[in-house]
């Protein structure tokens, strides 16, 4: 029998059973589709997450409070402490640095007219925007004068401007919010960042002066970080050596004591958010994997009932000279198109759906052609794994006993 011919019956068979087919086709749909999503989902945060480090600048450096040291043992929960004076020797001394910017952030409710959302308040230097890779979109920054003043001034990031006054957001210049219950004036309002992944956005936040920060809203003299600005790629190491050097002066540590600060650069934030997306990922898609299993177990259970049912049809077949291959390749044939049918529906939905979260929800999605070949491969694999039992079943059917088959 021409292999034409064997598909041809194949398809004939299919075609009969339309419903039957189609609902065979539902398990491998539901798990190529939940497949391609959940990929396409962490694919997007990985992108996510490196556009918004990338945003920030490779030649940036984050210093950090480190661990306290009681007895050679570094403590779980203690914490060493920076200071706004750390970013003032830093600054004074340092000759590598292109900037230095501290922070001191803190989630606070911001109030306007009927508004009250909740957002992150960060103390800064007029130089955060030259730091932070930020630019003004209406008015302006703050100044050194307005710092020292401890001025109540603020810079609205664009989606707080837009939580505060939906759609017209830059209005609130001149106007006065208040912050933890004490009036401040927007002078500014930052072009939109971007770079949202649905849990953390850039763009929602309000700066004020850090000595405006420390002495009238948080009254602490304590930052959460210092970030540091190399001047190139290159001399990144020679910076951070240089930092170290500064900060275990000003902070009094002997040759015998370990750092009381940790010094981070970007390439560690995208190396280490590579791996937590990359398993993120990869558990998000064996968790969907399950379905196509279940998906093939639902297609050899059917293929099963069809060899019995057709069993004597096979009979004939075979009396009528088709040979075991020929049986075989039918019934493999059969199980394979269901699978690469339900690969392919289950590819447009499972972008679609993609697309649909990344409308609706804002969450930032990503489908490759990689997972889109993936997918047609493992849904062909899942055709011939476990159509081959069945069919196999159909091609060992002796004739005699098939014909005799009521």
């Amino acid at each position: 029998m021409l292999l034409g011919e064997i598909l041809g019956v194949a398809l004939g068979a299919l075609r009969a059973n339309k419903l039957r087919s189609l609902l065979t086709m539902l398990g491998i749909v539901i798990g190529v589709a939940a497949v391609i999503a959940m990929v396409a989902l962490g694919r997007g945060a990985a992108l996510a997450i490196n556009d918004r480090i990338n945003a920030l600048g490779t030649t940036m450096l984050t210093v950090v409070p480190g661990q306290v040291f009681q007895g050679g043992v570094a403590s779980s929960t203690d914490r060493a402490r920076l200071q706004v004076s750390d970013a003032d020797a830093l600054e004074q001394q340092g000759t590598k640095f292109a900037g230095v910017e501290p922070e001191m952030p803190r989630q606070l409710q911001v109030h306007w007219r009927n508004t009250t959302p909740s957002t992150n308040v960060i103390g800064a230097t007029p130089n955060y925007l030259d730091v932070r890779k930020y630019t003004i979109g209406v008015g302006h920054m703050f100044t050194h004068a307005d710092d020292d003043g401890r001025k109540r001034v603020a810079v609205l990031g664009a989606t707080t401007a837009d939580n505060l006054s939906p759609g017209n957001g830059n209005s609130l210049i001149g106007e006065n919010i208040r912050i933890s219950g004490m009036e401040f004036q927007v002078i500014g309002v930052f072009a939109p960042k971007g770079g949202a992944s649905g849990f953390n956005d850039p763009d929602d936040q309000v700066v004020i002066p850090i000595n405006t920060a420390r002495f009238r809203v948080m009254d602490t003299k304590y930052i959460r970080s210092i970030n540091v600005l190399a001047r190139t790629e290159a001399e990144i190491p020679q910076t951070m050596a240089e930092i170290q050097h500064i900060l275990r002066r000003a902070h009094r540590l002997t040759a015998d004591k370990p750092d009381d600060f940790e010094i981070r650069n970007q390439a560690d934030f995208i190396n280490a958010f590579q791996e937590t997306t990359q398993v993120f990922g990869l558990l998000l898609a064996g968790i969907a994997s399950v379905s196509l299993l279940v998906g093939g177990i639902g297609i050899m259970n059917i293929m099963l009932v069809s060899v019995t049912e057709r069993t004597r049809e096979v009979g004939i077949r075979k009396a009528l000279g088709a040979t075991r291959l020929n049986i075989l390749l039918q019934f493999l044939i059969e199980a394979v198109v269901l699978c690469l049918l339900g690969g392919l529906i289950g590819v447009m939905l499972g972008a679609g759906g993609a697309s649909v979260l990344h409308r609706v929800m804002h969450w930032n999605t990503d489908v490759s052609m990689g997972s889109v070949l993936l997918a047609f491969f493992f849904s062909a694999m899942v055709g011939v794994v476990f159509g081959v039992w069945p069919a196999r079943r159909a091609a060992t059917l002796d004739p005699i006993v098939a014909l005799r088959y009521e």
